[in-house]
């Protein structure tokens, strides 16, 4: 649980009453079981009682954000009261309402209670799994931490002590050995990992985070002399080597080019031939859709899995689809949805989305933002063309809670999220603003 379950929590005030469930589920003290690496819940009963005045609030709760934040809250008073399907049917049932709101970190937070629901039930993939999901470089660091603590957890109930270890390294690396409760947290659980390893060992090889996002990997491209075709993870080959190109599986799909061919024709997954030899160039599947083209100038156009032309021809360069909104370049940068329709006019000199916590989006956040480039200077638009933050800035970086722009003179600041000032261009460089911007979140260490 997140003691403040708002998109954007800086500088919110946090006007629940004293006595409503949600603070009081906020606030209660807890600690690990040194054995079993669960919270200790000396008392059931007290979060069967603020289960039942959670269920009072969402009477009236008619919006998705209130109705996903108090059925997870639910899920979490049930599960510290043992109720475990009563939990897993509130998770699972606030993960959807998370889901409809498009907001990246009430889905993270819904699905993280109800992976600690799965836990706790033995489920361990699927747990698995919605933590390796919910875990976003987009998301602050704080709530990041916790993923990575109950992953880890969940990891040593599994035996994948490797695995654990490696979720407990990274929460420090995010937080730093200055947050004594984690250090604290982390030792009990380092203590149980050689409590474990001293009996069985440290258990398998920890997996990739693809592999937990899709457990059955798709054969990888391998060559066989001259030619290509694709491997098991064994290595065994199970699509023939008989392409002089070979491109990944992507979404069950991948583009493959004979040596006496120059176009390209798609494979399924099994090897046999979904679309015969009909493009030039062609892109991996995202989406549900490829950006394929003759190579004709402004040729790119996007087709389904059946070869139907969905986004017709007219751009000179394109980025694959991401919620059903891609990056194009006609005259200058843009974007499309998934009928061609234009949502972000061709107008910008690039999209350069970067993010504080390193690296850079190709095209728009899980949050649907972009940080747009206009004869250098940089600005924020959404999925819909809106501009939310004008391109004046001379750098720009998008923050969970924030964007961090700089001044002509290399001087670094901060807006909120609705573009107004947050703290004054007055530091030199982007770490003096990210320690204002930790005293001002006003979220205590989420609690899942």
């Amino acid at each position: 649980m997140d003691r403040s379950d708002a998109p954007d929590a800086v500088g919110a005030d946090d006007t629940a009453p004293p006595g409503d469930p949600e603070r009081v589920l906020a606030n209660l003290p807890w600690r690990l079981d040194p054995a079993t690496l669960r919270e200790v819940i000396p008392d059931p009963e007290q979060f069967r009682n603020i289960r039942r005045r959670l269920t009072e609030k969402l009477g009236t709760a008619m919006d998705n954000r209130s109705r996903a934040r108090l059925l997870s809250l639910r899920a979490v008073a049930s599960r510290a009261a043992g109720d475990l399907d009563d939990a897993l049917a509130d998770g699972r049932l606030a993960l959807t309402y998370a889901e409809a709101t498009g907001e990246l970190r009430r889905s993270a937070l819904a699905q993280a209670r109800l992976a600690h629901v799965l836990r706790w039930r033995g489920e361990y993939d699927e747990a698995d799994r919605l933590f390796a999901q919910a875990n976003s470089p987009e998301l602050p660091d704080r709530l990041r931490v916790a993923l990575h603590e109950h992953a880890g957890r969940c990891c040593v109930d599994q035996g994948r002590l490797i695995e654990a270890c490696l979720h407990f390294e990274r929460a420090l690396d995010l937080r730093g050995t200055a947050d004594a409760e984690l250090l604290d947290r982390v030792r009990v659980s380092l203590d149980a990992v050689a409590d474990r390893a001293a009996k069985a060992g440290f258990g398998p090889y920890p997996r990739r985070r693809a592999e937990l996002l899709e457990p059955d990997q798709p054969p990888v491209p391998a060559r066989d002399g001259d030619l290509w075709g694709y491997a098991n993870p064994e290595g065994d080959l199970v699509i023939a080597a008989e392409y002089a190109e070979a491109q990944p599986f992507r979404e069950g799909l991948a583009w493959v080019r004979r040596p006496d061919d120059q176009r390209w024709s798609l494979l399924d997954r099994a090897g046999s031939t979904v679309l015969p030899a009909s493009w030039l160039v062609v892109r991996p599947f995202a989406d549900g859709l490829a950006w394929v083209s003759q190579g004709e100038p402004g040729g790119w156009r996007a087709i389904d899995p059946q070869g139907e032309v969905v986004v017709a021809p007219g751009f000179a360069d394109v980025r694959p689809f991401r919620h059903g909104i891609a990056v194009v370049r006609r005259e200058g940068w843009g974007a499309v949805d998934r009928t061609g329709r234009l949502v972000v006019p061709t107008r910008y000199h690039g999209f350069a989305t970067m993010l504080v916590a390193g690296g850079k989006v190709d095209g728009f956040t899980e949050e649907g933002l972009a940080v747009v480039d206009l004869a250098g200077r940089y600005g924020v638009v959404d999925r819909t063309g809106r501009v939310i933050v004008p391109p004046v800035h001379p750098a720009l970086v998008v923050h969970p809670v924030a964007y961090l722009v700089a001044t002509a003179a290399g001087r670094w600041g901060a807006l909120d999220r609705q573009s107004r000032p947050l703290i004054e261009p007055t530091h030199p460089d982007q770490a003096g603003v990210l320690a204002e911007i930790e005293q001002l979140l006003t979220d205590a260490v989420p609690l899942l």
